[in-house]
């Protein structure tokens, strides 16, 4: 009878460490788990605290580029562009800027400058974390002119050159890349009916898209 309750104690005492070791083991892994889920969860809240941030960061950018100067620009919701309202066509066939009256020429500079000087507002307000296309787009009209790409190049190639050169107006710098393209015929905000007879198509557009970068 000794020896069996001796065994017996011996048998509790192992149970009873092994049992107290278990609950330390299950204790340290709770704990492991509560913090690995504490660091979880603020992770996910610093992660969509920041998501809205730039959510909203970009709004502000995107309402701010509809507040350009209205007298030279109306902004196209369908497209989410900003279009010169200054009407500037081309005779037929042509891309030299001196076949623009020099009155719209005039007009086009101060256009200009009002894109310059939302160019440096905008530098100011949002440093190098925001930038900007300009993009100058050449169009010709549906004429079946076999060079009507290469004619609308020439054409937005030639705003900006009288920009730059002319009125030494660059609007190329650290926040706006300048894009000079030509659409021919094909470009979209045509006007119609988009035929031969429709002169309005011989014209170039300018479009300025933001276009945010890392949001701090």
């Amino acid at each position: 009878m000794g020896v069996h309750n001796k065994k017996d104690s011996l048998f509790w005492t192992s149970y009873s460490d092994l049992m107290t070791s278990l609950f330390f083991v299950i204790l340290v892994l709770f704990i492991v788990a509560t913090i690995v889920m504490g660091k979880a969860i603020q992770k996910e809240r610093t992660t969509r605290d920041a998501t809205e941030k730039e959510i909203e960061k970009i709004r502000n950018i995107e309402n701010s580029i509809q507040n350009i100067d209205t007298i030279w620009f109306d902004y196209n919701d369908k497209y989410k562009k900003h279009v010169l309202k200054i009407d500037v066509s081309f005779p037929t066939y042509e891309s030299d800027i001196t076949y623009i009256p020099l009155n719209i020429r005039e007009n086009l500079y101060q256009a200009g400058l009002a894109i310059d000087r939302f160019l440096n507002k905008a530098k100011k307000e949002y440093g190098n974390t925001v930038n900007y296309l300009l993009i100058i787009e050449g169009q010709a009209s549906n004429d079946g002119y076999k060079e009507n790409f290469e004619l609308s190049y020439k054409r937005a190639l030639s705003v900006y050159n009288y920009l730059r050169n002319n009125r030494k107006l660059d609007l190329k710098r650290e926040n706006c890349e300048v894009l000079i393209c030509g659409s021919g015929t094909q470009g979209t905000m045509r006007s119609y009916p988009d035929n031969s007879l429709n002169k309005k198509n011989q014209r170039f557009l300018i479009h300025i898209l933001p276009k945010p970068g890392v949001i701090k």
